[in-house]
């Protein structure tokens, strides 16, 4: 099992009901799939530093996961045919960014 680092973007057209709704189908199916989450952190509502659909800001989310690499394949799949969805980006992460990810994710909790 790999560990991956995905984050993406919703339409800020959304309520903050909706928003959760979404971000909860996601983690559901990772879940479904055998991944094991690790993290989960929702940023909020951020500018985005160019317009996408004339939308110049969106609800970010990060979820930190552990799957096999043919989850990723049905996880993109679903991101495309979310229309609440406006960006997204999948990365693998190697042995270093885990460490860092590990540092500051302490650090967070350290802070709150």
């Amino acid at each position: 099992m790999n560990q991956y680092e995905t984050v993406f973007i919703l339409t800020p057209v959304l309520s903050d009901e909706q928003m959760k709704e979404a971000v909860s189908k996601f983690k559901g199916i990772l879940t479904a799939g055998g991944a094991e989450i690790i993290n989960e952190e929702l940023w909020g509502l951020k500018k985005l530093a160019y317009s996408i659909d004339k939308k110049s800001t969106g609800f970010y989310v990060l979820i930190e996961f552990k799957s096999d690499p043919t989850l990723i394949a049905k996880l993109e799949l679903n991101y495309r045919r979310d229309e609440r969805v406006i960006r997204y980006l999948i990365v693998k992460m190697e042995k270093y960014a885990i460490e860092y990810a590990e540092k500051r994710r302490n650090q967070l909790k350290k802070e709150a």
